[in-house]
């Protein structure tokens, strides 16, 4: 039998293995043209969130109560609403390999949310390696861009993701303690749907969605997979933790991004970019192995 430890490693990359196809997925969904980024990045959440819903009636799971709601409606702005939709359109100019370079800041970012959701008192040095980790994804942006002024609006809206994400998975990994796992990740996605359901309409009237057979199994997988199943994985993992040990392995995502956009889109492997994804997963890896926090979760 797995210890606790082992067991939410192995969770964790079964997760980090789901999501490394967001990407290259999600470029080729949107590059097709038939679909819309709004489309994408909406339609995919509706998808999950009819899985969702079944999967709470059949199991008659209990309601949320009191703040638990508001929790999740945190983890559904930034895993639901934020990530998806911020990507999608950001892929629409961004290549897959570039944009998993950006993207490869989010392990430290998570850990950063981690430390500040649980009031944790990390060294000075664990500041100083987020900040160098952020300086290395804009650097490497901003390179790619022709510099500081030709940071690209592409660049912005991942930067953003990364954010949105990593305060998602944050909160979702303490939340999954509460709730249970797939329940998190479900009635967050139940929450949003509304809102996804609105957002989706409107994208259907102002752009009705097309695509050939590649472009939908692209879009199937990013709506049962990437926002449901791949949850499933990843919240059980940090929820048996320990939290900062099985967010390190989102340092291997980009790399299996990058693989992915290699072999599936056959985006070339450039100097900068292997240079610039080296860098900043170096600075993510030191960044969470730096966190010393005691919270009270022993998260």
């Amino acid at each position: 039998m797995l210890s606790p430890s082992r067991a939410g490693l192995g969770w964790g990359l079964l997760g980090v293995a789901a999501f490394s196809f967001t990407v290259p997925f999600t470029r080729v969904a949107v590059g097709g043209g038939g679909m819309s980024p709004l489309f994408i990045g909406s339609g995919r959440a509706v998808v999950a969130a009819v899985l969702a819903a079944a999967a709470l009636l059949l199991t008659r799971q209990r309601l949320p109560r009191g703040v638990q709601w508001a929790r999740l409606a945190v983890v559904a702005g930034g895993v639901v609403v934020g990530f998806p939709v911020l990507t999608s359109y950001a892929l629409t100019t961004a290549s897959a390999g570039h944009s998993a370079v950006v993207i490869a800041l989010l392990p430290a970012v998570t850990a950063v949310i981690a430390v500040l959701r649980g009031h944790e008192r990390p060294p000075a040095r664990f500041w100083g390696l987020a900040a160098v980790g952020a300086v290395a994804a804009i650097g490497f942006a901003s390179a790619q861009g022709g510099g500081l002024g030709g940071l690209r609006w592409s660049d912005l809206l991942l930067l953003g993701a990364v954010l949105a994400a990593g305060t998602g998975y944050a909160e979702g990994g303490l939340l999954a303690r509460e709730l249970g796992a797939w329940q998190t990740i479900s009635w967050a996605l139940v929450l949003s749907a509304p809102l996804m359901v609105t957002l989706t309409a409107h994208a259907m009237a102002s752009h009705t969605p097309a695509g050939g057979p590649l472009e939908w199994a692209a879009f199937a997988y990013l709506g049962v997979v990437s926002m449901f199943l791949g949850f499933f994985a990843w919240y059980r993992g940090l929820a048996i933790g320990p939290m900062a040990r099985v967010s390190q392995i989102q340092l291997v995502q980009p790399v299996m991004t990058i693989g992915w956009a290699a072999l599936l889109l056959r985006e070339p492997l450039t100097r900068p970019t292997v240079l610039g994804g080296l860098a900043v997963i170096a600075s993510a890896a030191l960044t969470v192995r730096t966190r010393r926090g005691r919270p009270a979760d022993g998260a």
